[in-house]
C-alpha cells in the first residue's frame, strides 16, 4: 500500500473540494482550501519526496496552463485526469504525464463505451492508460459517475468489472465521491469490494481523515490497494494528517 499524492485543479489554482457539489453553477462547488503556492510548487515537492504515481485532476476548464507546468516539474511522476479523450490523450503524455486518467469519454452514454475505449488503447497503449470507476452509492450499488461526477452511468463497480476492464489498462482509480473532501471517514463498504478483486493496482480517494482509515484500507482492501489524501493533509490546510507522516508510504 502506497501514498499517491494529489493536485486538485479548480480554474488554474490548487484547491479541496466537497467532490458531490461540483457543477458549473455560479455558486460553484464548496471548497475546503485554496492554495496560495502554484500547481508547479506541488509537484516539486512530489518530486523531492519520491512520491510517484499522484494525480492531477482538472476539475473543469481553465487549468490547462497549470497542469501542464505541473507535468513539466515532475516529468513521468504524474498522472494526468479530467477531459482527456482520445484526441487529446497523446499529447498530455507528450506533455511529461505518466499515464492518463479517463472516465466520462469512455463511459459514455450511461455503459463502457468498448469502440472509444479500443480506440484509446490503440492510441496510446494500456500501460499509460488509468480509468476512473469514480462513483456515487445508490440502492446498494456503487455506481460510476460522470461528467464532473454529477451524472449516473449504470455500471456498477463490481469484481466483474473490474476484471472486464483489467485488460484495457495500466491502474484504476476510484474516488468515493459520496464522501470526497468531507473527512469523516471512508467507504467501507466499497473499499471491501475493491480488495476482494485481486488484479491490476488501484487507487482509493475519499474521506479519509485518520491513520484509523489509513490501517482500515490496509485491512480491507488486504494490501492491495493505494491511497490518496486530499482536505485531511495538512498541505491542503488539513488537521487530521501530516505529509510528513503520508511520505513514509512510497
Amino acid at each position: 500500500m502506497k501514498f499517491r499524492p494529489c493536485i486538485d485543479l479548480h480554474q488554474g489554482v490548487v484547491k479541496q473540494i466537497v467532490g458531490g457539489t461540483l457543477s458549473d453553477g455560479p455558486e460553484g462547488p464548496e471548497t475546503n482550501f485554496t492554495a496560495e503556492k502554484p500547481a508547479r510548487w506541488f509537484a516539486e515537492r512530489y518530486r523531492d519526496d519520491g512520491l510517484i504515481g499522484g494525480h492531477v485532476i482538472q476539475l473543469g476548464p481553465g487549468n490547462e496552463t497549470a497542469a501542464r507546468e505541473a507535468l513539466s516539474a515532475f516529468p513521468g511522476g504524474l498522472q494526468i485526469g479530467g477531459g482527456i479523450d482520445g484526441d487529446n490523450a497523446a499529447d498530455w503524455l507528450d506533455s511529461g504525464a505518466s499515464h492518463v486518467i479517463v472516465t466520462s469519454w469512455v463511459f459514455h452514454d450511461g455503459v463502457v463505451d468498448m469502440e472509444r475505449l479500443n480506440t484509446l488503447v490503440k492510441r496510446i497503449g494500456k500501460e499509460r492508460l488509468v480509468l476512473d470507476l469514480s462513483c456515487r452509492k445508490r440502492g446498494k450499488d456503487y455506481l460510476i459517475v460522470t461528467n464532473r461526477w454529477q451524472t449516473f452511468t449504470r455500471e456498477a463497480v463490481t469484481p466483474g468489472l473490474l476484471e472486464r476492464l483489467a485488460s484495457y489498462c495500466d491502474e484504476f482509480l476510484v474516488h468515493a465521491v459520496d464522501v470526497e473532501g468531507m473527512c469523516r471517514g471512508i467507504e467501507e463498504d466499497l473499499v471491501g469490494l475493491l480488495g476482494s478483486w485481486a488484479g491490476i493496482p488501484m487507487t482509493y480517494a475519499g474521506g479519509i481523515r485518520s491513520m484509523a482509515d489509513i490501517a482500515a484500507i490496509d485491512r480491507l482492501g488486504r494490501g492491495r490497494i493505494d491511497f490518496t489524501v486530499g482536505s485531511a493533509l495538512d498541505l491542503f490546510g488539513g488537521t487530521h494528517l501530516s505529509y510528513t507522516d503520508m511520505v513514509r508510504f512510497r
